[in-house]
């Protein structure tokens, strides 16, 4: 089986283009424009040419910028091409309502409370877990939330299974992101720690390829399809954006195993021949 994960797509009404914190070459504050929507289109295109295609296609979260709902319109159409199933999760850029009706006809998601639900149809099974707190860039899971993790890993202890959901739950040292991260980690690893069957925690919110062991598994977080956010590791570093290329994951599992491989994609020039 193979799943490919897109992140942080942050889609604006049509025509809009998402303007955020760069790096000046000068190291001064400056504003860049992304073009999300494009990114996005292009992330499609390059999903729909993959040999073999991905089985499924999983968006970890921030699926809009203003969780209005032109632009959740605007992200479904933009996804429509996909020759694949997929599933989305909220982020802290969305909202649950407005995201329950946009995709009310896929019938996925539960038609009232979290935006959580298990998809039983494929060699590995994929559990989507709701992070959102309205208002909040950072993440929580409550005890309801958890509960229900509890109880649906507990349901098929034997089935090889992935957890989707926004906020990683682990600090990554980009302290400006960590102060908006998942609040109750502890709590979800005390969970994960009982259920060995979980092979890996797919993340988003990041906007970088990020990976650490986390309660006797894997947890990761994918790049953006659009804007990457610039690695700074020194403590209290401000957010900036790099205009680094976009780029999705892949996650395949073959022989009882998960492996995952980091792709990016775009145009680039050829390398010279010597």
């Amino acid at each position: 089986m193979l799943i490919a994960q897109i992140s942080d797509t942050h889609i604006l009404a049509p025509g809009k283009l998402y303007r955020g914190p760069v790096q000046a070459p000068d190291g001064e504050r400056a504003t860049g424009e992304f073009d999300t929507a494009g990114c996005l289109s292009r992330a499609v295109a390059a999903l729909n040419a993959l040999v073999p295609r991905p089985d499924v296609v999983v968006v970890t979260g921030d699926l809009v910028d203003h969780s209005e709902p032109e632009e959740y319109e605007h992200f479904f159409a933009l996804l429509a091409p996909l020759q694949m199933p997929f599933f989305v999760i909220a982020g802290n850029h969305d909202a649950r309502e407005p995201l329950r009706e946009a995709a009310r006809s896929a019938g996925y998601l539960p038609a009232a409370g979290f935006l959580q639900y298990a998809i039983e149809d494929y060699p590995l099974r994929i559990i989507a877990l709701d992070t959102l707190v309205p208002g909040q860039h950072s993440g929580s899971l409550c005890g309801e939330r958890l509960a229900w993790l509890d109880r649906t890993l507990a349901a098929q202890p034997e089935r090889p299974t992935v957890i989707v959901m926004h906020h990683p739950p682990f600090p990554t040292a980009i302290t400006y992101m960590d102060k908006y991260g998942l609040a109750n980690a502890a709590a979800l690893a005390e969970i994960v720690a009982r259920h060995p069957q979980v092979e890996r925690i797919l993340c988003g919110h990041l906007h970088r390829a990020i990976d650490r062991r986390f309660a006797g598994t894997v947890a990761g977080t994918a790049p953006a399809t659009g804007h990457q956010l610039r690695l700074n590791l020194i403590p209290d570093a401000p957010l900036r954006f790099a205009a680094e290329p976009p780029g999705y994951q892949l996650h395949l599992w073959r022989d009882g195993a998960l492996v995952t491989h980091t792709v990016l994609f775009g145009d680039w020039p050829a390398p010279q021949a010597g």
